[in-house]
């Protein structure tokens, strides 16, 4: 069951919005050659020990699309995934992400990330921020001085950006701490696997959207997305989520992460959240309805999925057949159903 911890709005950007592991997965100096297409690594984990999959299908006469909830940030040890997994990836002719992976792998998306979030009026970052707030930066910059050092984003260049890209730099780089690699993200996986297996690729929609979701938060939205990274740094948020990700645990990430900023966020919630979803959702039925037999599958963050503003329960109230696709999870809900039964 769901426990009543209140997650930070840092730890559900990171699960929702892929350009922000994107920024730490874009390693590439400009100018480079794109990388060749290579075979994902196989890692042992020892038998029956997959993550459960948050995986449904919609169906017509003709085509089928998988839809699957990502991580956007994960470990070596999640891997191998559920074969149910594995056998919708293998059935799929083609494989859609939030962003096309030309842009997510891009080496310019930290540029324009940057780009947005300069300071073009002259003022420092320190300016916009509580006394108590800027000292916990301090200390937290003293803390983790070698790894920003090491990354180029030093005290005095931080006083560069406006308070999101400095939240979302500490998220960052806390998750690496605690293990959470976006290089090992479910969407970098499915990349590199549609690559290799020479499958069409696509995207939702563009970096430059998904960055102006983060630039347009308002001035308090930004200022509790820099104070909750610094106060929660020292947390297991992100482990915790990992955790209900690998249980294929829909309600608890629905109602600890979904409900909880619908209620705590909800400017927020409807611009990340619903606004996509929505925009989403013709598009995943014209994949549907695509004349020949080319099935999908389409990897998104598992909260779009979920819910009463998710991407499955829209599909439904559209008049289509949602299974879940999951042998292993418990039986009852809505959201739990397993065995591929059908759960509308």
């Amino acid at each position: 069951m769901p426990s009543s911890r209140v997650f930070p709005a840092w730890a559900k950007l990171a699960a929702v919005l892929v350009v922000a592991s994107g920024l730490a997965s874009a390693q590439a100096p400009p100018g480079d050659a794109p990388a060749p297409a290579v075979e994902p690594e196989v890692v042992f984990v020892p038998p029956g020990d997959p993550p459960l999959p948050l995986l449904w299908q919609v169906s017509d006469a003709d085509n089928t699309v998988y839809l699957l909830g990502s991580f956007h940030l994960l470990k070596a040890g999640d891997y191998p995934l559920s074969g149910e997994v594995n056998n919708a990836f293998a059935d799929a002719e083609a494989v859609f992400f939030e962003l096309p992976p030309e842009e997510m792998n891009s080496p310019q998306l930290p540029v324009q990330m940057m780009q947005a979030a300069v300071r073009t009026d002259g003022t420092q970052l320190d300016r916009d921020l509580p006394p108590a707030t800027a000292s916990r930066l301090q200390a937290w910059q003293a803390a983790n001085a070698a790894v920003l050092q090491a990354s180029g984003l030093t005290p005095a260049r931080m006083q560069m950006f406006e308070p999101w890209f400095v939240g979302l730099m500490i998220s960052l780089t806390e998750m690496g701490k605690q293990g959470l690699d976006p290089k090992l993200g479910l969407d970098q996986h499915f990349i590199a696997a549609a690559g290799f297996a020479g499958k069409r690729t696509g995207g939702f929609e563009t970096a430059a959207q998904q960055i102006a979701l983060l630039d347009g938060m308002d001035a308090d939205e930004q200022l509790q997305f820099i104070d909750e990274a610094l106060s929660q740094a020292a947390n297991d948020d992100l482990q915790t989520l990992h955790g209900y990700w690998r249980a294929g645990d829909a309600e608890a990430i629905w109602s600890e992460m979904g409900a909880d900023m619908r209620s705590r966020y909800p400017k927020l919630y409807r611009h990340i959240n619903v606004e996509r979803n929505d925009a989403w959702i013709p598009k995943i039925e014209q994949l549907l309805a695509a004349p020949g037999t080319d099935d999908v599958l389409v990897v998104v963050g598992a909260l779009h999925l979920l819910g009463e503003d998710g991407v499955v329960k829209k599909l439904r109230a559209r008049g289509h057949a949602v299974e879940r696709i999951c042998q292993a999870c418990a039986p009852g809900g809505e959201e739990s159903t397993g065995g591929g039964e059908r759960d509308d």
